[in-house]
């Protein structure tokens, strides 16, 4: 029998738009009490809003994810309203393209500073409550660019890299704990960061959309907790 969802916890990263607003909603329908967190005040706010019209458990909490600081704080708000926290999607990532010489230093350093250490700093937050009751689950948004570097992408490729490789390495350290640790690489994604604008909704849909990536999430979260996929590479490629 897989796992019920209904009376568990979860925060979510990078919640205010794109694949963490679909996974927020998608969880919510679940009976997950969602924590948000984002940047953006306006975004979550209104999502908890909508959560909580459907009936649903809803919270928020401002954060740049790069901050430790800030990190601590949004969970132990998020902690206190929701109880404690049973799934972390760290799903907040950022990206900038262009040729190794004409990208800045500064933009590698932002790359590797949410996109890795957002996950850094959110799993050190809330891994000890897992630790503690022994289960939980934590879902890492890594990108097909995380197994495979292409023209252009040095930067968001080399912090996608890191995901996998931090993931893979965590999830061996916290099993004993009963804790899963997912790692998804799904390609193209359309979402704000990743639509050009020039494209029509037909050839939109060639490409996944947040809530397929949500839909799949929620299923390996029901699986019963001794199932375990060490990491997932079924999204690596659209159909087209």
């Amino acid at each position: 029998m897989g796992q019920v969802l209904t009376e568990k916890t979860a925060i979510i990263t990078g919640a205010g738009r794109g694949i963490g607003r679909a996974t927020a909603l998608a969880l919510a329908n679940e009976g997950v009490a969602v924590g948000l967190i984002a940047r953006t005040r306006k975004e979550i706010e209104q999502l908890a809003k909508e959560i909580r019209s459907l009936r649903g458990r809803a919270a928020f909490a401002v954060a740049d994810v790069s901050d430790s600081k800030q990190v601590e704080a949004a969970v132990e708000k998020l902690t206190d309203e929701l109880g404690t926290i049973d799934i972390l999607i760290n799903n907040a990532g950022i990206g900038k393209y262009g040729k190794f010489m004409e990208l800045d230093t500064e933009d590698w350093q932002n790359m590797l500073n949410i996109n890795l250490m957002g996950m850094v700093h959110m799993t050190k937050a809330v891994l000890p409550q897992m630790i503690d009751k022994q289960g939980g689950d934590i879902v890492n948004i890594s990108s097909s660019s995380g197994l495979k570097g292409t023209k252009g992408s040095s930067a968001y490729s080399a912090s996608k890299f890191a995901v996998l490789g931090m993931s893979e390495a965590l999830m061996q350290e916290v099993r004993p704990d009963n804790i899963r640790v997912f790692a998804l690489a799904p390609s193209r994604v359309v979402t704000g960061m990743t639509d050009s604008g020039n494209e029509t909704e037909q050839e939109k849909e060639k490409f996944m959309q947040p809530e397929d990536i949500a839909e799949y999430i929620v299923s390996q979260l029901k699986l019963n907790p001794r199932i375990f996929i060490p990491l997932s590479k079924q999204w690596a490629t659209n159909p087209f």
